[in-house]
């Protein structure tokens, strides 16, 4: 029996989260995704303004008449949602977690899936695969999705996408949308490295999970069509002027003593973070896949509008 306050939770969010796929995202996940490829549907007779390079020549020939093959777009799609469940998507510092985000981007990109008639399966990923879901289509299938997201407990703490990367391409052989949701954060590479273990407390710098798993990324996109959404929380990005901090690492459990009240030391962490945000976003620039970067503390319909805007316009252009 699932608890009530978890039912409600859930229902707030599909309630929230549909409202914007019906009135910002309506239509343009339809445009923007395409499927599989072309199937053919008929042979008809030729009509001015056909495109000729669709001419069925035997058929022509046979009938002495033009006619040409038709095609229709094989529509359906799988959306496969790889969520990151890692202890840093834990941390939030206003009003929801890094985790309850994800949720609700899960929940919108979910909902518009299945309104496209799509199917939608999951992958909670630490540093190891945490858990599942096949893909399916309905309603009740999306509120499960959105109900792990949020609520699932992981064995572990630390990140390894290239572990659900791995288990992705094992267990998906067709092309689907590829979401992927998580802070980045967290490098397997680099926390083999002495000198970094001892650099992350200090520098708080936003390693970049891109990094370490580039050849993995490129290699599942061009398989499948990836997309990247990062989620960061505002004191991950700018330290606030609150004095001396004690901070815990959610993923090591590593503890450090930090002091805030000095503005030269915050402005050169907000430099630190900015230019470890530019260079992830360039990182999935270079492996051709599209990202979305998204903040706790700011609302996320116009980012994920913009991003839908963006790739139509891509797509008009060819």
């Amino acid at each position: 029996m699932i608890p009530r306050e978890i039912l409600k939770k859930i229902r707030q969010i599909e309630l929230r989260t549909n409202r914007i796929v019906t009135e910002t995202l309506a239509g343009q996940y339809h445009s923007v995704f395409k499927g599989q490829g072309m199937n053919f549907d008929e042979v008809r007779e030729y009509q001015p303004g056909d495109d000729v390079r669709a001419i069925d020549w035997n058929v022509t020939a046979r009938m002495n008449h033009p006619f040409i093959k038709k095609f229709v777009e094989e529509r359906e799609l799988t959306l496969m949602l790889v969520v990151d469940v890692s202890g840093s998507g834990l941390f939030g510092s206003r009003d929801q977690s890094k985790r309850e985000l994800a949720a609700e981007i899960a929940s919108v990109l979910a909902f518009s899936a299945i309104r496209n008639n799509d199917k939608v399966g999951l992958i909670l990923f630490s540093d190891e695969v945490e858990k599942f879901i096949p893909p399916r289509k309905g309603r009740s299938h999306v509120l499960r999705v959105i109900r792990e997201v949020l609520f699932f407990e992981p064995k572990r703490r630390g990140t390894d996408l290239n572990a659900a990367l791995e288990f992705l391409m094992r267990v998906q052989s067709r092309k689907a949308v590829t979401v992927v949701v998580s802070d980045f954060i967290g490098s397997p590479a680099e926390a083999k490295n002495e000198r970094s273990r001892k650099l992350r407390p200090q520098m708080m710098l936003l390693e970049s999970l891109a990094q370490a798993s580039f050849t993995m990324l490129k290699q599942a996109n061009r398989r499948h069509d990836v997309v990247a959404v990062q989620i960061t929380d505002r004191f991950e990005l700018e330290l606030p002027p609150l004095g001396r901090l004690v901070l815990r690492d959610a993923e090591t459990g590593e503890v450090v003593e930090i002091h805030t009240g000095d503005a030269r030391k915050r402005g050169a962490f907000a430099e630190r973070q900015a230019k470890a945000q530019t260079d992830t976003a360039r990182l999935f620039r270079s492996a051709g896949i599209d990202a979305i970067q998204l903040r706790t503390d700011q609302p996320y319909g116009a980012a994920l509008a913009k991003f839908f805007e963006t790739r139509e316009k891509r797509r008009l252009r060819g």
